[in-house]
């Protein structure tokens, strides 16, 4: 387990999921490669996000469509 890469997702996607994200293929994925680069760029493997959730693809699309702003991270 990861404490640190389940932290960097879920501070990412408080970050960087806007309302104004299409729940998409296109969208998903691009957000997808951009979360993926964040990670690698702070030292964080993809494998330490991967060992949290099921389908960092899923986890990103059900942000978008669940997204609700306002709500404390």
């Amino acid at each position: 387990m990861s404490t640190r890469g389940i932290n960097f997702l879920d501070q990412w996607i408080a970050n960087n999921i806007p309302e104004t994200t299409k729940a998409d293929v296109i969208s998903v994925d691009e957000l997808t490669h951009k979360l993926i680069a964040d990670a690698k760029a702070l030292g964080i493997k993809r494998g330490e996000i991967d060992e949290e959730v099921d389908s960092l693809y899923r986890t990103i699309l059900d942000a978008i469509v669940h997204y609700q702003p306002g709500l404390p991270e």
